[in-house]
């Protein structure tokens, strides 16, 4: 069940008494947006929290979508992306160039450097372009037995036959 919820304007340099108008005159009703109590929606903070994120959480922030025969192959979406990981532009003047290797992945600003997307100087030195991973489609992946772990665990057929995942109107109705 919805709720009331009153609007009022503190900041807006208006009288007591108009604030209390105001209050009364508009009531709507407002559906929850937010699940966690200790999140925030401020877009203020929610940038600042991006922005000012750990190179631990940008890792995870700076992931790539798998191309579509990785993602039928180990039926997971996406996945942080790594060094020698082997990716295709999707987005920007780069699109649909060949296949190139992750030089470096540059979390402190946010990018990404793939193998033969440079751009020359004008003083005739060429420096690679700087991606943003979700610009980018991985093709082939650089495993390692922490990756294999990773997509593992974020397999979504084996959550399903796990019984974990999403409810089914089945269960819904046994419960």
């Amino acid at each position: 069940m919805l709720s009331s919820v009153y609007v009022l304007y503190i900041h807006s340099g208006r009288g007591s008494e108009q604030v209390s108008r105001i209050r009364k005159r508009s009531r709507t009703l407002v559906s929850m947006a937010k699940f966690k109590r200790r999140s925030t929606s401020s877009r203020r903070k929610c940038r600042k929290m991006h922005f000012a994120a750990p190179s631990s959480v940008r890792r995870k922030i700076m992931s790539a979508p798998l191309s579509k025969d990785l993602r039928q192959k180990y039926d997971v979406r996406s996945m942080p992306v790594r060094k020698d990981d082997e990716v295709q532009v999707t987005r920007g003047h780069n699109k649909g160039s060949q296949v190139g290797k992750v030089l470096q992945v540059y979390r402190k600003k946010w990018t990404i450097h793939i193998e033969r997307i440079q751009r020359e100087k004008a003083n005739g030195a060429t420096v690679s372009l700087g991606m943003h991973p979700s610009k980018v489609e991985i093709v082939k992946l650089k495993m390692t037995r922490d990756r294999k772990r990773i997509l593992d665990r974020k397999n979504r057929a084996a959550r399903q036959e796990k019984g974990k995942g999403k409810y089914t109107e089945e269960a819904m109705e046994t419960a």
